[in-house]
Protein backbone atom coordinates (compact mmCIF):
# COMPACT_ATOMS: atom_id res chain seq x y z
CA UNK A 1 0.00 0.00 0.00
CA UNK A 2 1.41 3.64 -0.88
CA UNK A 3 1.63 6.07 1.47
CA UNK A 4 -1.06 7.88 -0.51
CA UNK A 5 -3.45 5.41 -0.57
CA UNK A 6 -3.10 4.74 3.64
CA UNK A 7 -4.16 8.64 4.33
CA UNK A 8 -6.73 8.32 1.62
CA UNK A 9 -8.23 5.28 3.90
CA UNK A 10 -7.76 6.67 6.97
CA UNK A 11 -8.63 10.06 6.84
CA UNK A 12 -12.05 8.93 5.67
CA UNK A 13 -12.32 7.16 9.35
CA UNK A 14 -12.37 10.96 10.90
CA UNK A 15 -16.31 11.56 9.89
CA UNK A 16 -16.95 7.85 9.93
CA UNK A 17 -20.25 6.37 12.43
CA UNK A 18 -19.53 2.71 12.71
CA UNK A 19 -22.40 0.27 14.45
CA UNK A 20 -21.58 -2.71 16.37
CA UNK A 21 -24.10 -5.11 17.47
CA UNK A 22 -22.89 -7.97 20.07
CA UNK A 23 -22.01 -9.33 22.85
CA UNK A 24 -20.42 -6.51 25.00
CA UNK A 25 -18.79 -7.83 28.01
CA UNK A 26 -16.87 -6.32 30.60
CA UNK A 27 -12.86 -6.78 31.07
CA UNK A 28 -11.87 -6.48 35.22
CA UNK A 29 -8.44 -6.91 35.80
CA UNK A 30 -7.44 -7.59 39.12
CA UNK A 31 -3.40 -6.73 39.04
CA UNK A 32 -2.05 -8.77 42.09
CA UNK A 33 1.10 -7.70 43.90
CA UNK A 34 2.43 -11.02 45.29
CA UNK A 35 4.84 -9.30 47.88
CA UNK A 36 1.66 -8.82 49.86
CA UNK A 37 0.71 -12.76 49.27
CA UNK A 38 -1.07 -14.25 52.55
CA UNK A 39 -2.15 -17.20 54.00
CA UNK A 40 -5.62 -17.53 54.97
CA UNK A 41 -5.93 -18.26 58.90
CA UNK A 42 -9.50 -19.92 58.25
CA UNK A 43 -8.85 -22.28 55.11
CA UNK A 44 -5.13 -22.12 55.22
CA UNK A 45 -5.15 -21.36 51.66
CA UNK A 46 -3.25 -18.37 49.33
CA UNK A 47 -4.41 -15.33 49.88
CA UNK A 48 -3.91 -12.58 46.15
CA UNK A 49 -4.32 -9.30 47.47
CA UNK A 50 -5.29 -6.86 44.80
CA UNK A 51 -3.08 -3.85 44.53
CA UNK A 52 -5.43 -1.95 41.30
CA UNK A 53 -8.42 -2.79 39.60
CA UNK A 54 -9.19 -1.71 36.28
CA UNK A 55 -11.86 -1.87 34.01
CA UNK A 56 -12.35 -2.25 30.17
CA UNK A 57 -14.89 -2.82 27.43
CA UNK A 58 -14.42 -6.18 25.87
CA UNK A 59 -16.06 -8.73 23.61
CA UNK A 60 -17.47 -6.50 21.42
CA UNK A 61 -16.30 -3.88 23.09
CA UNK A 62 -12.75 -4.90 22.14
CA UNK A 63 -13.81 -4.17 18.57
CA UNK A 64 -15.04 -0.56 19.95
CA UNK A 65 -12.12 -0.10 21.64
CA UNK A 66 -10.07 -0.63 18.37
CA UNK A 67 -12.49 1.70 16.18
CA UNK A 68 -11.82 4.52 18.88
CA UNK A 69 -7.96 4.04 18.21
CA UNK A 70 -8.22 4.66 14.77
CA UNK A 71 -9.99 7.61 15.66
CA UNK A 72 -13.41 6.78 13.94
CA UNK A 73 -15.64 9.95 14.53
CA UNK A 74 -18.85 7.98 16.54
CA UNK A 75 -19.62 4.48 16.79
CA UNK A 76 -22.86 3.17 18.19
CA UNK A 77 -23.25 0.20 20.42
CA UNK A 78 -26.21 -1.90 19.80
CA UNK A 79 -26.33 -4.41 22.96
CA UNK A 80 -27.14 -4.34 26.56
CA UNK A 81 -25.36 -5.25 30.05
CA UNK A 82 -27.37 -6.01 33.18
CA UNK A 83 -29.02 -4.04 36.05
CA UNK A 84 -26.46 -4.73 38.39
CA UNK A 85 -22.77 -3.49 39.33
CA UNK A 86 -20.82 -4.55 36.18
CA UNK A 87 -23.45 -2.88 33.95
CA UNK A 88 -22.64 0.67 35.71
CA UNK A 89 -18.75 -0.27 35.46
CA UNK A 90 -19.35 -1.33 31.40
CA UNK A 91 -21.52 1.68 30.70
CA UNK A 92 -18.77 3.88 31.98
CA UNK A 93 -16.02 2.22 30.73
CA UNK A 94 -18.04 2.39 26.94
CA UNK A 95 -18.84 5.91 27.81
CA UNK A 96 -15.29 7.25 27.89
CA UNK A 97 -14.24 5.84 25.04
CA UNK A 98 -13.86 8.69 22.41
CA UNK A 99 -16.85 9.22 20.71
CA UNK A 100 -19.16 6.66 21.47
CA UNK A 101 -22.79 7.11 21.38
CA UNK A 102 -25.08 4.73 23.93
CA UNK A 103 -28.29 5.88 22.77
CA UNK A 104 -29.67 2.11 21.51
CA UNK A 105 -27.19 0.23 24.39
CA UNK A 106 -29.89 -1.49 26.79
CA UNK A 107 -29.89 -1.99 30.66
CA UNK A 108 -31.81 -5.11 31.63
CA UNK A 109 -32.86 -6.71 34.63
CA UNK A 110 -33.43 -9.79 32.91
CA UNK A 111 -29.78 -10.38 32.48
CA UNK A 112 -26.26 -10.47 33.94
CA UNK A 113 -23.76 -8.06 32.70
CA UNK A 114 -20.99 -10.55 30.51
CA UNK A 115 -17.93 -10.29 32.71
CA UNK A 116 -14.30 -11.94 32.16
CA UNK A 117 -12.73 -11.38 35.39
CA UNK A 118 -9.03 -11.67 35.37
CA UNK A 119 -6.45 -11.75 37.85
CA UNK A 120 -3.82 -10.54 36.95
CA UNK A 121 -0.06 -10.85 38.71
CA UNK A 122 2.46 -7.65 38.18
CA UNK A 123 5.95 -8.40 39.56
CA UNK A 124 8.99 -6.17 38.75
CA UNK A 125 11.28 -7.10 35.71
CA UNK A 126 8.71 -9.97 34.63
CA UNK A 127 5.82 -10.03 31.82
CA UNK A 128 2.41 -9.94 33.50
CA UNK A 129 1.07 -13.40 34.44
CA UNK A 130 -2.89 -14.00 34.16
CA UNK A 131 -4.41 -16.57 36.39
CA UNK A 132 -7.34 -18.30 35.99
CA UNK A 133 -10.21 -16.42 34.88
CA UNK A 134 -13.40 -15.65 36.29
CA UNK A 135 -16.59 -15.30 34.18
CA UNK A 136 -20.11 -14.37 34.68
CA UNK A 137 -22.33 -15.38 31.51
CA UNK A 138 -25.70 -16.00 30.77
CA UNK A 139 -27.03 -19.41 30.35
CA UNK A 140 -30.90 -18.62 29.68
CA UNK A 141 -32.16 -17.65 26.37
CA UNK A 142 -32.47 -13.94 25.60
CA UNK A 143 -35.84 -13.20 26.08
CA UNK A 144 -37.92 -12.49 23.04
CA UNK A 145 -39.22 -9.17 24.46
CA UNK A 146 -35.54 -8.07 24.94
CA UNK A 147 -34.51 -9.16 20.92
CA UNK A 148 -37.42 -7.18 20.04
CA UNK A 149 -36.09 -4.04 21.51
CA UNK A 150 -32.35 -5.01 20.07
CA UNK A 151 -33.87 -5.46 16.32
CA UNK A 152 -36.08 -2.16 16.44
CA UNK A 153 -32.48 -0.38 17.79
CA UNK A 154 -31.02 -1.91 14.65
CA UNK A 155 -33.64 -0.22 12.21
CA UNK A 156 -33.56 3.04 14.21
CA UNK A 157 -29.54 3.15 13.89
CA UNK A 158 -28.50 1.96 10.51
CA UNK A 159 -29.78 4.76 8.29
CA UNK A 160 -26.86 6.95 9.99
CA UNK A 161 -24.57 3.81 10.05
CA UNK A 162 -21.25 3.90 7.53
CA UNK A 163 -20.84 0.27 8.35
CA UNK A 164 -22.04 -2.59 10.72
CA UNK A 165 -20.39 -4.96 12.42
CA UNK A 166 -21.47 -8.01 14.25
CA UNK A 167 -19.61 -10.52 17.09
CA UNK A 168 -21.25 -13.39 19.05
CA UNK A 169 -18.87 -14.05 22.05
CA UNK A 170 -21.10 -16.26 23.88
CA UNK A 171 -20.73 -20.04 24.44
CA UNK A 172 -24.10 -20.60 24.47
CA UNK A 173 -26.61 -19.95 21.52
CA UNK A 174 -29.26 -17.76 22.37
CA UNK A 175 -28.10 -16.39 25.08
CA UNK A 176 -26.49 -13.21 23.75
CA UNK A 177 -27.44 -10.22 21.27
CA UNK A 178 -26.90 -12.54 17.63
CA UNK A 179 -30.06 -14.35 18.18
CA UNK A 180 -32.21 -15.84 15.07
CA UNK A 181 -34.80 -13.04 15.56
CA UNK A 182 -32.14 -10.33 15.83
CA UNK A 183 -30.70 -12.19 12.41
CA UNK A 184 -33.31 -12.22 10.55
CA UNK A 185 -33.80 -8.45 11.29
CA UNK A 186 -29.99 -8.67 10.21
CA UNK A 187 -30.78 -10.70 6.92
CA UNK A 188 -33.53 -8.22 5.96
CA UNK A 189 -31.53 -4.72 6.21
CA UNK A 190 -28.71 -7.09 4.11
CA UNK A 191 -31.55 -7.65 2.01
CA UNK A 192 -32.73 -4.15 1.36
CA UNK A 193 -28.74 -2.54 1.00
CA UNK A 194 -26.81 -4.86 -0.77
CA UNK A 195 -24.22 -1.95 -0.49
CA UNK A 196 -24.35 -1.55 2.59
CA UNK A 197 -21.08 -3.09 4.66
CA UNK A 198 -21.98 -6.01 7.28
CA UNK A 199 -19.31 -7.97 8.59
CA UNK A 200 -19.76 -10.59 10.96
CA UNK A 201 -17.61 -12.76 13.15
CA UNK A 202 -18.48 -15.12 15.57
CA UNK A 203 -16.42 -17.21 18.26
CA UNK A 204 -18.23 -20.67 16.70
CA UNK A 205 -18.52 -19.87 13.53
CA UNK A 206 -20.88 -18.13 11.48
CA UNK A 207 -23.52 -20.91 10.92
CA UNK A 208 -27.13 -19.63 10.35
CA UNK A 209 -25.90 -16.38 9.80
CA UNK A 210 -27.39 -13.93 6.82
CA UNK A 211 -25.18 -13.85 4.05
CA UNK A 212 -23.05 -10.62 4.73
CA UNK A 213 -18.90 -10.24 4.73
CA UNK A 214 -17.48 -12.94 6.93
CA UNK A 215 -14.59 -13.35 8.87
CA UNK A 216 -13.39 -16.26 10.12
CA UNK A 217 -10.44 -18.69 10.87
CA UNK A 218 -8.93 -21.63 8.94
CA UNK A 219 -10.95 -23.75 11.51
CA UNK A 220 -13.81 -22.43 10.77
CA UNK A 221 -13.85 -22.42 6.67
CA UNK A 222 -13.00 -25.91 7.40
CA UNK A 223 -16.75 -26.64 9.11
CA UNK A 224 -18.04 -24.14 6.88
CA UNK A 225 -16.66 -25.83 3.58
CA UNK A 226 -16.02 -29.22 4.34
CA UNK A 227 -12.41 -28.35 3.52
CA UNK A 228 -9.49 -30.26 5.12
CA UNK A 229 -8.13 -28.56 8.62
CA UNK A 230 -4.54 -28.57 7.21
CA UNK A 231 -4.97 -27.61 4.26
CA UNK A 232 -2.78 -25.72 2.06
CA UNK A 233 -3.03 -21.74 0.51
CA UNK A 234 -4.41 -23.26 -2.61
CA UNK A 235 -7.44 -24.78 -0.80
CA UNK A 236 -8.26 -22.63 1.33
CA UNK A 237 -8.60 -19.62 -1.31
CA UNK A 238 -10.66 -21.62 -3.61
CA UNK A 239 -12.87 -22.73 -0.86
CA UNK A 240 -12.89 -19.08 0.51
CA UNK A 241 -13.29 -17.87 -3.11
CA UNK A 242 -16.32 -20.31 -3.58
CA UNK A 243 -17.98 -19.01 0.15
CA UNK A 244 -17.28 -15.71 -1.51
CA UNK A 245 -19.26 -16.46 -4.73
CA UNK A 246 -22.33 -18.34 -2.78
CA UNK A 247 -22.84 -15.34 -0.37
CA UNK A 248 -22.18 -12.79 -2.63
CA UNK A 249 -20.27 -11.00 -0.04
CA UNK A 250 -16.35 -11.26 0.48
CA UNK A 251 -14.53 -14.01 3.02
CA UNK A 252 -12.01 -13.04 5.13
CA UNK A 253 -10.01 -15.75 6.69
CA UNK A 254 -7.25 -15.53 9.27
CA UNK A 255 -4.22 -18.00 9.37
CA UNK A 256 -2.47 -17.28 12.59
CA UNK A 257 1.38 -17.21 11.67
CA UNK A 258 -0.03 -17.20 8.07
CA UNK A 259 -1.39 -14.08 7.99
CA UNK A 260 -4.67 -13.37 6.57
CA UNK A 261 -6.38 -14.85 3.30
CA UNK A 262 -9.65 -12.44 1.76
CA UNK A 263 -11.64 -13.94 -1.41
CA UNK A 264 -14.40 -11.80 -3.28
CA UNK A 265 -17.92 -12.69 -5.03
CA UNK A 266 -16.10 -12.12 -8.45
CA UNK A 267 -12.90 -14.97 -7.45
CA UNK A 268 -10.77 -12.40 -6.90
CA UNK A 269 -8.15 -13.67 -3.40
CA UNK A 270 -5.55 -11.92 -2.34
CA UNK A 271 -3.10 -13.29 1.17
CA UNK A 272 -1.04 -11.24 2.84
CA UNK A 273 1.69 -12.87 5.68
CA UNK A 274 2.12 -12.32 8.75
CA UNK A 275 4.26 -9.52 10.07
CA UNK A 276 7.42 -10.88 12.09
CA UNK A 277 7.21 -11.55 15.30
CA UNK A 278 9.47 -9.61 18.02
CA UNK A 279 10.37 -11.00 21.59
CA UNK A 280 7.08 -12.45 23.69
CA UNK A 281 3.44 -11.93 22.44
CA UNK A 282 0.14 -12.09 23.62
CA UNK A 283 -2.59 -13.28 21.12
CA UNK A 284 -5.76 -12.08 23.25
CA UNK A 285 -7.73 -9.36 20.88
CA UNK A 286 -5.68 -10.17 17.84
CA UNK A 287 -8.96 -11.15 16.16
CA UNK A 288 -11.12 -8.15 17.52
CA UNK A 289 -8.63 -5.51 16.06
CA UNK A 290 -8.40 -7.34 12.52
CA UNK A 291 -12.63 -6.91 12.59
CA UNK A 292 -12.72 -3.47 13.65
CA UNK A 293 -9.60 -2.79 10.76
CA UNK A 294 -11.01 -4.71 8.14
CA UNK A 295 -14.72 -2.66 8.99
CA UNK A 296 -13.53 0.72 8.82
CA UNK A 297 -11.05 0.02 5.97
CA UNK A 298 -14.33 -1.69 3.69
CA UNK A 299 -16.19 1.68 4.71
CA UNK A 300 -13.82 3.72 2.85
CA UNK A 301 -13.94 1.81 0.38
CA UNK A 302 -10.84 0.11 0.65
CA UNK A 303 -9.60 -2.85 -1.81
CA UNK A 304 -9.55 -6.80 -0.62
CA UNK A 305 -5.95 -6.09 -0.46
CA UNK A 306 -5.39 -3.15 1.52
CA UNK A 307 -8.50 -3.95 4.21
CA UNK A 308 -6.09 -7.34 4.59
CA UNK A 309 -2.90 -5.06 5.28
CA UNK A 310 -4.52 -2.66 7.54
CA UNK A 311 -5.96 -5.28 9.24
CA UNK A 312 -2.64 -7.70 9.35
CA UNK A 313 -0.89 -4.56 10.94
CA UNK A 314 -2.95 -4.45 13.84
CA UNK A 315 -2.97 -7.78 14.30
CA UNK A 316 0.85 -7.97 14.85
CA UNK A 317 0.63 -4.23 16.66
CA UNK A 318 -2.02 -5.90 19.55
CA UNK A 319 -0.06 -9.06 20.37
CA UNK A 320 3.19 -7.28 21.85
CA UNK A 321 0.82 -5.56 24.07
CA UNK A 322 1.05 -7.92 26.79
CA UNK A 323 -0.84 -7.45 30.01
CA UNK A 324 -3.63 -5.78 28.22
CA UNK A 325 -6.54 -6.73 24.98
CA UNK A 326 -4.92 -4.31 23.31
CA UNK A 327 -5.33 -1.89 20.33
CA UNK A 328 -3.67 -0.21 17.35
CA UNK A 329 -3.78 3.58 15.95
CA UNK A 330 -3.98 4.92 12.78
CA UNK A 331 0.01 6.43 13.38
CA UNK A 332 0.78 2.55 14.82
CA UNK A 333 -0.09 1.13 11.38
CA UNK A 334 1.22 3.74 9.72
CA UNK A 335 4.81 3.37 11.17
CA UNK A 336 4.73 -0.76 11.04
CA UNK A 337 3.56 -0.42 7.28
CA UNK A 338 6.25 2.23 6.36
CA UNK A 339 8.83 0.08 8.48
CA UNK A 340 7.77 -2.70 6.46
CA UNK A 341 7.89 -1.28 3.10
CA UNK A 342 11.32 -0.03 3.50
CA UNK A 343 12.44 -3.29 5.02
CA UNK A 344 11.29 -4.59 1.43
CA UNK A 345 13.07 -1.99 -1.09
CA UNK A 346 15.44 -3.70 -2.61
CA UNK A 347 19.32 -2.21 -1.33
CA UNK A 348 21.08 0.78 -3.34
CA UNK A 349 23.17 0.15 -6.27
Amino acid sequence: MTPERFQAITNQYRRFRIGIAGDFCLDRYLELDPSRREVSIETGLTVHNVANVRSQPGGAGTILNNLAALGVQQIVPLGFAGDDGEGYELRRALAARPGVALDYFLQTAERRTFTYCKPLVLENGKPPRELNRIDQKNWTPTPASLTAQLSANLVRAVPSLDALILLSQVDEPETGVLTKGFLAAVAQLASAKPSFPVLADSRHGLAGFPSVIFKMNGFELAAATGLSATAGLPSISKAAAELARRNGRPVFVTLAERGILGASPDGQTEHVPAHPVHGEIDIVGAGDAVTANLGAALAAKATLREAIELANAAASIVIHQLGTTGTASVPQLQSLLANENERALPPHA
